[in-house]
């Protein structure tokens, strides 16, 4: 260990940066959120610093640093592009006994700043000691996405609590117990969900009702998986899926994406297929409320967002009837995050100014779409699971007045490395394709929007394929 990990207490403490520029005002931004007391040394002062001046009460000094400016503070920071001033800055503070950093400079520094994760109370730290400070940054960044911004309240609950749990519950082994269950269970997700006055409530009866043995109550969580990049995912759809007990998942979730899953969770598959259904809907409702009844944490995994054609709503209805918690965490639908990968944006100034979402599966062969809407110009039309009705869509379109050279997107498996676009006209897509191994997932888009394709295509992986 290079460095020996320290926390120190700097409220009201005297602090001294010197230097005035854009990285001081990120060290001085620092130092005020720990309570410093900061007095800036440096001959000229930055637009930035001289914001924060008013805000932090900042005692500013406006001359060139001196040895004689160093005196009994706590903490000392230079932040200068002058190698003689920074080394004069160490020296003198060395010669003080006080711990001094100079940014960029790890021989002369005797602490080095981490990368900071602030859910005060609770605060982590990451050092390279100084061998790379991004790499740091990159670590700290994968770490904020797993801790909710309400984690420090939650600590701030349980120390309320920690007198009245010791009083309840023992030995001390069942005490940490019961605080394992309760901060990363159903209370736990309430808090984090903005119900913590409902969290505080259900805390404080567990506490006083307990009788020794902590049943885990159930609830189950609705996640939207995305489009199928897993870098699409939010922060919360990460955290529950990693502390979840058992997932079920439909066809839509990529690999990947199960891959972040908690190792030991359960996982069942539910998927559908046309004509292929693992389980009815009916069936995939009883299950979630049957695992969460038997006191799982269930993650509803779904392939783009759970309340659109994701048949959410019926399953929470079903929650609700058994009186189950649970949440419903958004993702990206497969037309914006599709769409956003094949370059083709769903409303522009100049050929959309509005995008209806419909789903296009074929009852007794036909699509039953309002046709007369859907043709009606300036608009972006996004049908999912229609490829296998979509020789009847383009011909339904021309009918019902559609320009057969209105231009027409099929994206294939949207989002991932196997991303395939193709492009073309109402007229002339259902023959392009028809010697084409098109397989779903594939999302269609109509309208003037798709033309703007090519120009604006950023995405390239490298099996993707563009036909016009």
């Amino acid at each position: 260990m290079d460095y020996f990990p320290l926390f120190i207490d700097l409220k009201n403490k005297p602090c001294l940066v010197i230097g005035a520029g854009e990285i001081a005002a990120r060290k001085i931004e620092l130092l005020a959120k720990a309570g410093a007391d900061i007095t800036v040394i440096a001959p000229e002062i930055s637009s930035q610093v001289s914001q924060l001046e008013e805000t932090y009460d900042l005692t500013i000094i406006q001359k060139s640093f001196a040895a004689e400016d160093i005196h009994r503070q706590r903490l000392i920071i230079s932040a200068t592009n002058q190698k003689n001033i920074n080394k004069l800055v160490a020296a003198t503070a060395e010669k003080h006994n006080i711990p001094v950093n100079v940014v960029d400079s790890p021989s002369l520094c005797s602490f080095i700043v981490p990368a900071i994760i602030d859910r005060s109370p609770i605060v982590a730290a990451i050092s390279s000691g100084g061998a790379s400070p991004v790499l740091s940054r990159l670590l700290r960044a994968k770490i904020e996405s797993l801790i909710p911004p309400a984690f420090g309240r939650l600590a701030q609950l349980a120390e309320k609590y920690r007198g009245l749990v010791k009083e309840h519950i023992n030995p001390p082994s069942e005490r940490r117990i019961f605080w394992e269950k309760t901060l990363q269970g159903s209370i736990a997700e309430l808090f984090y969900s903005g119900e913590e006055a409902e969290a505080e409530a259900r805390l404080k009866s567990e506490i006083l009702n307990t009788s020794g043995t902590h049943k885990v109550i159930g609830e189950v969580y609705l996640v939207g998986a995305g489009p199928g990049d897993p870098d699409l995912l939010t922060f919360r759809a990460l955290r529950l899926m990693q502390q979840a007990d058992v997932v079920v998942y439909d066809r839509l979730v990529s690999p990947e994406i199960l891959e972040l899953v908690r190792r030991d969770a359960e996982k069942i598959y539910v998927g559908k297929q046309k004509s292929n259904h693992s389980l009815p809907q009916e069936s995939i409702n009883d299950l979630l409320a049957r695992l969460a009844l038997a006191g799982k944490r269930v993650v509803r995994l779904k392939g783009g967002d759970p309340f659109i054609f994701g048949r959410g709503g019926e399953e929470i209805e079903t929650l609700v009837e058994h009186n189950i918690n649970f949440q419903v965490v958004p993702g990206i639908t497969a037309a914006s995050g599709c769409a956003t990968y094949g370059g083709i944006p769903l409303t522009h100034r100049d050929h959309a100014q509005s995008c209806t979402f419909i789903t296009g599966h074929l009852k007794d062969n036909t699509v039953n779409l309002n046709y007369q809407q859907l043709v009606a110009p300036n608009q972006t039309i996004v049908i999912y699971m229609g490829l296998t009705g979509l020789e009847n869509i383009c011909q339904s379109f021309i009918q019902h007045g559609a320009s057969p050279e209105l231009p027409i997107a099929l994206i294939q498996q949207g989002t991932t490395h196997s991303q395939r676009v193709i492009t073309s006209t109402l007229r002339s897509m259902p023959d392009l394709i028809k010697n084409q191994d098109i397989q779903p997932p594939t999302l269609i888009i109509i309208g003037s929007v798709v033309s703007l394709h090519n120009k604006l295509k950023w995405f390239h992986p490298e099996d993707s394929v563009s036909y016009e």
